[in-house]
């Protein structure tokens, strides 16, 4: 059975962060071949949220979410990741809706955004999302800009 948690950094047990970095970097460094700095200063700053789905013990799903200090600046939804184990089994769609509650619970005035891997802005749509910047290249995949504003209506 799954448990999923919604926590501030400052909540994260050392085994949690251990073990959500290593999925990330299993992912989207190896999995994807993706040579960059997954380390970004941004895990233990400010009101920075941490939602991870756990299932006997291991980090299965997880996804950030940054929150700026500048109150015109949206939330930023990250690091969305489903373990290669469990994909296939609608986990991906789980947490995102998650994600959304904890953004609106937590932040509920602000606009979303999220840096979509461009092959999955069809999955993110499907959550309010609509594109807002042309398809760029970010390490060497191609990603776009999304966004869906805090009434649930697509911009």
């Amino acid at each position: 059975m799954i448990q999923w948690h919604n926590f501030h950094h400052s909540e994260l047990t050392t085994t949690h962060l251990y073990a959500l970095l290593k999925l990330r970097c299993e992912v989207f460094v190896i999995e994807q071949n993706c040579l960059y700095e997954e380390l970004d200063g941004e895990d233990l700053v400010g009101e920075n949220r941490h939602i991870l789905a756990v299932e006997e013990g291991e980090i299965v799903a997880y996804a950030r979410i940054l929150k700026s200090d500048d109150p015109l600046e949206p939330v930023v939804i990250g690091r969305v990741i489903v373990s290669s184990r469990l994909r296939g089994q609608k986990l991906g769609e789980q947490l995102m809706t998650y994600a959304l509650e904890v953004c609106q619970q937590q932040w509920p005035d602000k606009a979303i955004y999220l840096g979509a891997q461009a092959h999955l802005k069809h999955f993110y749509a499907r959550f309010g999302f609509s594109a807002v910047t042309p398809e760029y290249d970010e390490d060497g995949i191609l990603h776009i800009g999304m966004a869906k504003d805090p009434t649930g209506e697509i911009r």
